[in-house]
């Protein structure tokens, strides 16, 4: 019986390399990886078009889709998570050195609705350090999907063709808050620094407090093909459990990676996080995980409601 091909774009991780390179495949599925691309290009034709038939989906965008209609459901395989107290960035001169000093200031992002921004704002909201209202938000581009914003919130557009980094470089913002480290701290550009230069002992706190290691990003299905082919999910599910197990064992041997420290660091986490850091499925700590994305997206102005778990996902 011919296997169902099926389109799949998501970032090259180590955990789905043996994927990639087919030394093992999904039950009954043929997987025909696509070009890599940037997130919002991904995200963007995911949401837009239904591109893919398996697709790496920004949480926050998957929910906002799902809010406006769009015909897609997720499975819980959760290939992207990160800390990201590291993510807000300042002018050192400005003297601003804590959330707080952000309140009524002017913070510079991409979008509203990067799954980044979005677990930090809410982190920080929860916190009671910088309240979502209390701040004028300055974006550059146009978001990945599309939404009425909040008219209680201060947001406003750049500048076409303005970047928000360089609107930090110039004073012309205060702080910017973006999913990756921009190219000008890289390289050493006085201009900017972190907010929290100890940003891993504050995510390391975070996650002895909380229990969370942030999802970032789930793995959405047309709705139409989740309904015909209902199987996949468990087999889509199992191959990719298989694949990352095959990553933990390949990075165990600490010689693969050349960083000098990998192998003090690689024993670090598995004692902080555990030999599973990444777990796939509903497990307890995953639902919570999940339910507070749900919850920031929402209070956050990017759905008109907080949709169930099992509203928004194929569990199998």
């Amino acid at each position: 019986m011919a296997k169902l091909k099926l389109k799949i774009a998501c970032d090259p991780f180590e955990s789905v390399r043996a994927l990639e390179h087919k030394e093992i495949e999904p039950d009954g599925i043929e997987l025909l990886f696509q070009p890599e691309m940037t997130n919002p290009v991904r995200h963007g034709a995911m949401v837009r078009d239904l591109a893919f038939d398996v697709c790496e989906l920004n949480v926050s965008t998957y929910l906002i889709a799902r809010d406006r209609g769009v015909p897609i459901t997720a499975i819980p395989l959760f290939l992207f998570r990160k800390f990201r107290h590291g993510n807000i960035f300042v002018n050192p001169k400005s003297g601003i050195t804590k959330a707080s000093d952000l309140v009524g200031k002017r913070i510079g992002s991409s979008t509203m609705q990067p799954a980044s921004n979005v677990w930090i704002h809410g982190i920080l909201q929860d916190a009671g350090e910088l309240p979502h209202k209390s701040v004028q938000w300055v974006l550059d581009r146009d978001e990945d999907m599309s939404f009425p914003f909040n008219p209680d919130w201060n947001i406003t557009r750049a500048p076409r063709g303005e970047n928000v980094v360089d609107l930090l470089l110039n004073g012309e913002v205060d702080a910017v808050s973006a999913p990756m480290t921009p190219q000008p701290l890289l390289k050493g550009d006085p201009r900017i620094a972190r907010l929290y230069p100890d940003y891993v002992a504050r995510e390391r706190a975070y996650y002895q407090e909380t229990g969370l290691f942030p999802i970032m990003h789930v793995t959405a299905i047309p709705t139409e093909l989740m309904q015909r082919e209902p199987w996949i999910a468990k087999s889509l599910l199992d191959a990719f459990e298989t694949s990352k197990q095959m990553a933990y064992k390949h990075f165990s041997n600490t010689r693969v990676a050349n960083l000098a420290w990998f192998g003090a660091q690689w024993e670090e986490e598995q004692a902080l996080l555990g030999p599973d850091p990444w777990p796939y499925g509903f497990t307890t700590t995953n639902r919570r995980n999940i339910e507070t994305a749900i919850r920031y997206t929402h209070e956050q102005g990017l759905t008109s409601k907080a949709r169930s778990i099992e509203e928004l996902f194929t569990i199998p």
